[in-house]
């Protein structure tokens, strides 16, 4: 099996499917003429997404820890490719129940992310060109940068509930 295609091809699902909600982001700005009252959800989207960039700006450019296994010297800690996917698409398990009513469709989709998370870590050590420490590496920075997006959400939810029953 060709992993790294196969890789390749889940990271830029993963590309295409934060695509689709920075368009609607966009959308809404546009339409609501203003970016506060842009979902939150797609507001702070950024936050996780800076975070991983910053990641990846650290360990490809300035530490870099380990190199790939298949000897080719390039950086491979944390796995770019892990880290990636993996955070986008946690994100988008976040947000899914803001904009996917269906209980079934959810899990579907859910259940099709992680398959696909799973595929990725599992490709890259495959190929040769990560080894399962850098997969666990990009594994623990998306789950942190994701719970701190996760917490954020809850966070503003709960605000928004206080001043609403204030409101009244």
């Amino acid at each position: 099996m060709q992993w790294e295609l196969i890789t390749n091809i889940i990271l830029i699902s993963s590309f295409i499917a934060l695509g689709i909600f920075v368009i609607l982001g966009l959308i809404q700005w546009i339409t609501r003429k203003s970016l506060k009252k842009v979902d939150k959800q797609l507001r702070w989207m950024p936050l996780p997404l800076a975070l991983m960039a910053f990641t990846y700006f650290l360990f490809d450019k300035v530490i870099i820890l380990a190199t790939r296994p298949n000897g080719s010297g390039e950086p491979s800690f944390p796995s770019t490719h892990v880290l990636v996917v993996t955070t986008i698409y946690f994100i988008v398990t976040i947000v899914l129940p803001k904009y996917v009513e269906s209980r079934k469709i959810r899990l579907v989709l859910e259940i099709l992310i992680l398959i696909l998370v799973s595929l990725t870590c599992t490709g890259r050590v495959l190929a040769g060109l990560h080894t399962p420490i850098d997969v666990i590496g990009g594994l623990i920075f998306a789950f942190a940068y994701s719970e701190i997006y996760y917490q954020i959400i809850k966070n503003r939810k709960k605000k928004e509930k206080k001043a609403k029953k204030e409101n009244r």
